[in-house]
């Protein structure tokens, strides 16, 4: 089958009407030269609809937790393969936990995924940002906000905990999401509903954001929660 060329559903003047400003030359070329289709899916990963997105993610958790794992897009070919461009099917905001390797909870590989990480996946202003850039021009289809089993930022943060450096600035972040489950970092029901409360929480702050919520309004996009369990490896949705 012919391969056709695919090009995000933008432009310059779009990117102005999105709130995300004019980009320069040299990145708008990258952008428009990355319509890469992957012959595993048989188009281009922006050609997803959001729900088909979502379910191909699902999809590679399923196989992860049956371990019957495929290996999508995880050799060097793969790798050259998208060397001139990306097109992410999926953006994705997690906690920085080691335990939570995002690529291989679903199963998937180089070109995949935009992830952004950082402790206690909290959507900060450069989080923000950079998921703007994942969704608008790489054309990610699906936004996952991902939090985990006993998560030590949403437990320090329960606990009141006294922390060196910057660390704080994080916590204060998490702190508004869980102001019910304050003083409760002892009991591992609270501790997942805190956890829980903290996605939808940072979920909210995403769609304030003009440039998500425009594409939510026009079906280009789906934003939802995940949690991480580490005893079965699954991603079980919190909001849909």
């Amino acid at each position: 089958m012919k391969k056709k060329s695919v090009t995000p559903e933008f432009s310059r003047r779009s990117l102005i009407k999105y709130g995300g400003g004019m980009i320069g030359t040299s990145l708008m070329a990258t952008v428009l030269g990355s319509g890469v289709i992957r012959p595993e899916l048989g188009m281009s990963q922006t050609d997803l609809t959001p729900d088909e997105a979502l379910e191909k993610l699902m999809q590679g958790n399923r196989r992860f937790v049956k371990r019957k794992q495929e290996n999508l897009n995880q050799t060097t070919v793969n790798l050259q393969q998208v060397a001139s461009g990306q097109t992410p099917f999926a953006a994705v905001l997690s906690c920085a936990d080691s335990r939570v390797p995002i690529e291989i909870l679903f199963d998937r590989g180089f070109g995949d995924i935009f992830v952004v990480r950082d402790a206690g996946n909290i959507a900060s202003e450069s989080a923000i940002g950079s998921l703007e850039f994942g969704t608008l021009v790489l054309g990610a289809r699906v936004l996952m906000v991902i939090g985990h089993q006993d998560c030590g930022a949403v437990i320090s943060t329960m606990n009141g905990a006294e922390v060196p450096g910057q660390i704080g600035v994080i916590l204060d972040r998490i702190k508004p999401a869980i102001a019910n489950y304050l003083g409760q970092g002892d009991d591992r029901t609270a501790i997942r509903n805190a956890t829980e409360a903290n996605i939808l929480y940072q979920i909210n702050l995403l769609n304030q954001s003009p440039v998500i919520s425009k594409l939510k309004a026009d079906n280009k996009l789906k934003i939802v929660g995940g949690y991480s369990d580490f005893e079965t490896g699954e991603i079980v949705l919190v909001s849909e």
